[in-house]
Parts: structure tokens; C-alpha cells; sequence
């Protein structure tokens, strides 16, 4: 038995190793006969591209630059959507005041959100706003269906016993919420990537990665816009699997 549950990472691991080759090839392929470097560049070459991009150190300023601004937006969302969601399970009045407000979040493009918030704000922050808009009603829901969802008949036993609110938290409501929030962070980290990189993209504050994806498709720098997504892709896989490695840990 346990020498199965050690096999199994290993084969997750090929399996996705795989899947990987495969569509590297079908990127080859596509990029051959296509045969023009300004339409699809090879895999090798966005690769190089990357490579040569990492050896200046402006590169990792931009990246530092994006990447605090996106993660701080991300936290500050599902802190906002925590309160929010706590704040309207305890009060009915508050629930529909938010809830509104959270409806029209959703329901809004990203991109108006964007051309609004230009008006208010600095592009320098505009990314941060940003990130936190497309997390707060995905955290608000999730929390509070989560809260909602919670056994009634325990919540009776807890005041039945005497259980005090910090241990009715504890042993009540924190696993009740718990798988929610593990899946408002998954949904919640994509969202932020793609909503703050598009955010700079428009607001092009300097030093930003959203600068660079402007730039390389202004001037038809087809590779650079390329390795630029694949930094992208990068940074936000690597940040889901950091923060949920993080996350699991504590729990």
C-alpha cells in the first residue's frame, strides 16, 4: 500500500511531463508550417528570448514591480471579502447592502473597470485596485455560502455545552469555510494575474510587465510578447502553488 502511494506522485508527475511534451509539440508543428517567426515563433526561440530577457537586471525589477503590486491586490481582496462575508452572515441589513455591490463587481468588464479607475487613480496603483476588484466578490461568496453551509445542529450542541464563540469558531466554523476558501484562493489567484497584468497593459505604468506585453506588440516584437506571457504563466502558477503550500501548511 505504501509503496503505491509512493509511486503515485511519480506518476502525476510523468503524466504531466507528458501532456506538456505534447503540446510543445503541437506548438512545433504549428510554428513549421506556419513557417514565419512573425506569426508563431518556435518554442526554442521564445525560450532563448526568456533567457536573454533574465540576464538584464531590469527584467527582475519589472517582475518584482508587477508581482508585489498583483499579490498585494490578491491579499487585500480576500481580507475585504472576508469581512464582507462575515459581516453579512451575522446581519441580514448588511448582507443587502453588499450584496448589490458585489453583483455589479461581477457583472462588470474588466476593461471599464480599468478606464474608470484611470480617472481616480494613478496606473501605478491601478493593478492593485485592480486585483482586488476581481477577488472581492469571488472570496465574498465563497466565504459566505461557506458560512451558510454550516450545521445548524452543531451550532445547537456548541450552545447546548457552553462552548465558548473562539472554540465554536475553531471547531465549527473554520472546516465548514475552510474548502470554500481553498477554492476562492484558487479562482481568486488566476483572476488577479490576468486581471492585473490586463490592467497595466492599458495604464502602462513604467517598469511593469504590462509596459513590456504593450511594447512588444506595438513594435511587432513577436517573441518578446511571447516569453512575456510565458513569465506570466509562470508567475502565476508559481504563486498558486506557493500560497496554497502556505495555506495547507497552517490548516
Amino acid at each position: 500500500m505504501k509503496d503505491k502511494q509512493r509511486k503515485n506522485p511519480v506518476k502525476k508527475i510523468l503524466i504531466r511531463l507528458l501532456v506538456l511534451c505534447f503540446w510543445l509539440l503541437v506548438w512545433e508543428i504549428g510554428s513549421r508550417l506556419i513557417n514565419q517567426e512573425l506569426f508563431l515563433p518556435s518554442p526554442k526561440s521564445v525560450l532563448i528570448t526568456t533567457f536573454e530577457l533574465g540576464r538584464t537586471p531590469q527584467f527582475w525589477i519589472t517582475i518584482i514591480n508587477s508581482f508585489v503590486r498583483i499579490t498585494l491586490g490578491f491579499f487585500v481582496g480576500l481580507v475585504a471579502g472576508l469581512v464582507f462575508a462575515i459581516l453579512s452572515y451575522k446581519s441580514k441589513l448588511i448582507y443587502e447592502l453588499i450584496s448589490p455591490l458585489m453583483k455589479i463587481i461581477k457583472s462588470t468588464p474588466v476593461a471599464s473597470f480599468i478606464i474608470l479607475a484611470l480617472v481616480w487613480i494613478s496606473s501605478v496603483n491601478l493593478s492593485i485596485l485592480i486585483s482586488l476588484l476581481m477577488v472581492l466578490p469571488v472570496s465574498y461568496s465563497n466565504i459566505l455560502y461557506g458560512l451558510e453551509s454550516t450545521d445548524i445542529k452543531l451550532l445547537e450542541m456548541a450552545q447546548v455545552f457552553g462552548l465558548s464563540r473562539w472554540k465554536c469558531i475553531k471547531a465549527i466554523y473554520i472546516p465548514a469555510v475552510l474548502p470554500f476558501l481553498i477554492s476562492a484562493m484558487s479562482v481568486g489567484l488566476g483572476f488577479s494575474f490576468k486581471s492585473g497584468i490586463a490592467a497595466e497593459v492599458i495604464g502602462r505604468p513604467s517598469n511593469s510587465i504590462g509596459l513590456n506585453l504593450y511594447e512588444a506588440k506595438l513594435y511587432l516584437m513577436i517573441k518578446e510578447l511571447f516569453a512575456w506571457t510565458l513569465v506570466i504563466i509562470m508567475l502565476s502558477i508559481l504563486f498558486e502553488k506557493i500560497v496554497m503550500w502556505i495555506f495547507k501548511q497552517k490548516t
